[in-house]
């Protein structure tokens, strides 16, 4: 069960959500989307819709939150994580912040965000260990991350919070495509289906426009 009305449509859109959830359906899953569980009883669980579910367990995912007390005590400035500028550094010289926690302004997007991929975590990492000992490095990396679903890898490279429009090639049915999500014309992300090289060519064009 989800409250949304696709899986994962926040960030792939509603046409990989419907993709996936039917994918999921044939290999036997069941799904209770638009609807949360109001209370877990033993083996029964009842959702806020009026429906109950017995299960032999229940696995719970209700995400999480970036742990943000210490670098609130200490006074950095926040914004739904720890802010910092382009070297990773928070808003109190020779402190830095990295990963999960760190919302960083993203050269691609011209925004600033936060990513929870421990890709991200770590490349991130390294820059910070190299700015902490005194080298002016900027962090430019382009975020990645993949999601399996049996032998269905998904592809996403970019960053987009918002997009107005979903330029697809191929066929997403037939596991053989690519989604470029656009705003104002602008390819802000790519998410793929089988198309890895394509892919990395369109990794390879965001960091060209960040260089340029």
């Amino acid at each position: 069960m989800a409250p949304e009305k696709r899986p994962m449509e926040r960030i792939m859109g509603p046409q990989i959500g419907d993709f996936i959830r039917v994918l999921h359906e044939e290999n036997g899953v069941v799904f209770h989307l638009e609807d949360t569980a109001s209370s877990i009883d033993g083996s029964r669980v009842k959702l806020s819709g009026g429906d109950t579910l017995a299960a032999d367990f229940v696995v719970v995912g209700i995400g999480v939150r970036p742990r943000t007390g210490l670098a609130e005590t200490a006074g950095l400035i926040l914004d739904r994580g720890v802010v910092v500028n382009a070297f990773l550094e928070t808003s109190a010289p020779g402190i830095f912040a990295a990963g999960d926690i760190a919302r960083w302004p993203d050269p691609h997007s011209g925004e600033n965000i936060r990513v929870e991929h421990w890709v991200v975590a770590e490349r991130q990492g390294r820059t910070a260990a190299l700015n902490m000992l005194g080298h002016r490095e900027k962090f430019i990396a382009v975020p990645f991350f993949w999601s399996q679903h049996y032998d269905v890898p998904i592809n996403y490279v970019g960053h987009a919070v918002q997009w107005d429009e979903i330029a697809i090639d191929g066929d997403i049915v037939a596991k053989d495509c690519l989604l470029r999500f656009k705003r104002e014309g602008r390819t802000l992300a790519v998410a793929s289906i089988f198309r890895d090289i394509e892919s990395l060519k369109a990794e390879v064009e965001m960091e060209r426009q960040i260089a340029t």
